[in-house]
C-alpha cells in the first residue's frame, strides 16, 4: 500500500497527492496504521514540495492525534516555506491543539501585518482567533481594511458572541449611514442586527426595505417574527399567511412559514392555534418531517404521548436515522413511560451519530437515571451541562444529586435552572416532587 501511495505522490498530476490523501483518510480501519504509513512517507521524502500538500498532510496528522508526527511535519513545512503566512496559521493551530494557547495567539499576531493587506488571509486569521477563543481580536482585525457585507456579518456575529452591545450598536449606526443603495444583503443584515439589539420596529423597517433577490424570502419571514415582537400580532399573522399562500416562492420557505406561525401561536399560549397551523402545513405538505417533528413536540407538551410517538415514528419510517427524531422519541419514552430499554436503544442510535450533542447526552443520562444507574447518569448529565448551560439539563443534574443524597449540590443546580428558565417543566416537576 505504501508503494502505491508513493507512486500517487510522485505523479506530476496535481490530483495525485490528493488521491493519496483520500486513500490515507479512508483506507485503513485502524487509524494507527494510517499514521504509521504517513510517517513512513515523510521519512521517504515522498510528499511533493508543494505548500498545499504539506498543509493537508499536516492537518491529517493532527486529526490522527499524532502530535509528534504533526510537530515534525510542521517543522518541515516551516523549513521549506519560510515566511509563508499560511504556514504560520498551521503552526498556530498545532500549538493551540497542543495546549500552548498563548504561543498560538502570538503567532497569529505576527501574521496580522500581512493579513491586513490580504482580505482572504485576514478572514482566515480572524477565524483562527475566534477558534482559539479570542473573538475580540478577530473582530478588531476584520475592522481593518476593505469592508463588505460578509465582513460586516462576521464582525456583527463576533460582537454578539462577546455581548459587546455598545460596539455592535456603533457598527449598526455606521452601516445604517451607508445603506443608501437598496442592497438586499446589507439591509437583511441590518434587520438582523436591529433584532439582536432588541429594536424590533427598526428590524421590521429594514426587512420590509429588502428589494428582492434571494434574501427577500428570509426577510419576509423575519419581518413577520419582528412584527410579533413589536406587539403587532395580527400584522404578524397576516404576513406569515401571505408567505404560506405565495406560490412564487419555494416550498421550503412556505413550510417554514407554517412552522413560524405555529411557534408564534405557542408563544402566545394559543395551543389550538399552534396545532391548527401545523395541521394546515401538513395538509399542504403531507408527512413533511419538519412539520411532523414540530407537531410531535406540541403533542408532548400537552401530555399526549401516543400522538407524539406516532408523529416521531412517521419520521423514522422515511428517515430511520433522523437524529432529532431518535433523540426526541427516546427521551419521551424515558421521561413519560416505563419503556426504558426501548428508549435507551433509540438514544444510543442518536449518540452514535452525534456523540458530542449536549441534548442527546442529557437524554442518555436521563434514561440511565430512569434505569436506576444513578452514578453513571450523573457523569453523563454533568457532561451535558458542561457542553450547554440549559435549564432542563440543570434540573436533571439536580434531581439525580438529590436522589443520591447530595442535596446542597442539588440546590445549586436548581438555582442555576431557575436563573435560566424559571418556568421550565423539568424544574417545575422536580420542585413539585421534592418540595425544593
Amino acid at each position: 500500500a505504501r508503494t502505491e501511495l508513493a507512486a500517487l505522490l510522485a505523479d506530476p498530476d496535481p490530483r495525485g497527492w490528493r488521491f493519496a490523501l483520500a486513500a490515507l483518510v479512508g483506507g485503513a480501519r485502524d487509524p494507527a496504521v494510517s499514521a504509521k504509513v504517513l510517517g513512513e512517507l515523510v521519512d521517504a521524502n515522498a510528499i511533493p514540495n508543494q505548500l498545499d500538500a504539506w498543509q493537508e498532510f499536516g492537518r491529517l496528522a493532527m486529526r490522527m492525534d499524532q502530535p509528534a508526527l504533526a510537530r515534525r511535519m510542521i517543522d518541515e513545512v516551516v523549513r521549506r516555506f519560510p515566511g509563508e503566512p499560511r504556514v504560520a496559521l498551521l503552526n498556530a493551530s498545532q500549538m493551540f491543539q497542543a495546549g500552548r494557547r498563548d504561543e498560538a495567539l502570538a503567532a497569529l499576531k505576527a501574521v496580522e501585518p500581512k493579513a491586513k493587506q490580504d482580505p482572504e488571509l485576514r478572514n482566515a486569521v480572524a477565524i483562527a482567533y475566534d477558534a482559539m477563543g479570542d473573538a475580540r481580536a478577530a473582530e478588531r482585525l476584520l475592522a481593518v481594511g476593505p469592508q463588505d457585507v460578509q465582513t460586516w456579518g462576521m464582525r456583527a456575529s463576533l460582537l454578539a458572541k462577546e455581548k459587546d452591545d455598545a460596539a455592535l450598536s456603533a457598527l449598526y449606526a455606521d452601516l445604517s449611514r451607508q445603506a443608501n443603495k437598496p442592497d438586499p444583503a446589507q439591509r437583511l443584515l441590518l434587520g438582523k442586527i436591529a433584532e439582536y439589539l432588541k429594536r424590533p420596529a427598526e428590524a421590521v423597517d429594514w426587512y420590509h426595505s429588502v428589494p428582492g433577490g434571494e434574501e427577500l424570502t428570509e426577510a419576509r419571514l423575519r419581518a413577520a417574527n419582528a412584527q410579533y415582537l413589536v406587539g403587532r400580532t395580527e400584522l404578524a399573522f397576516t404576513e406569515v399567511r401571505a408567505i404560506q399562500s405565495d406560490a412564487s416562492i419555494d416550498d421550503e420557505a412556505r413550510r417554514d412559514a407554517y412552522l413560524l406561525e405555529a411557534e408564534l401561536r405557542q408563544r402566545g399560549n394559543d395551543l389550538p392555534g399552534e396545532l391548527d397551523a401545523l395541521a394546515r402545513g401538513l395538509a399542504a405538505y403531507p408527512d413533511e418531517n419538519g412539520l411532523l417533528y414540530a407537531r410531535a413536540l406540541a403533542w408532548e407538551r400537552r401530555d399526549d404521548v401516543p400522538r407524539a410517538e406516532a408523529d416521531l415514528r412517521k419520521i423514522l419510517i422515511t428517515e430511520p436515522e433522523n437524529v432529532a427524531a431518535l433523540n426526541a422519541l427516546g427521551y419521551t419514552l424515558a421521561d413519560r413511560t416505563t419503556r426504558y430499554q426501548e428508549a435507551l436503544e433509540l438514544i444510543d442510535r442518536a449518540r452514535v451519530a452525534e456523540p458530542d450533542n449536549a441534548a442527546i447526552i442529557d437524554s442518555y443520562g436521563w434514561v440511565l437515571y430512569r434505569l436506576g444507574r444513578n452514578e453513571e447518569a450523573l457523569v453523563q448529565l454533568r457532561r451535558a451541562w458542561t457542553l450547554a448551560k440549559d435549564a432542563e439539563i440543570a434540573a436533571h443534574v439536580g434531581e439525580v444529586l438529590w436522589v443520591l443524597g447530595r442535596k446542597d449540590e442539588a440546590r445549586h443546580f436548581f438555582d442555576e435552572a431557575r436563573k435560566l428558565d424559571p418556568d421550565n417543566r423539568a424544574l417545575q416537576r422536580v420542585i413539585e416532587t421534592f418540595g425544593v
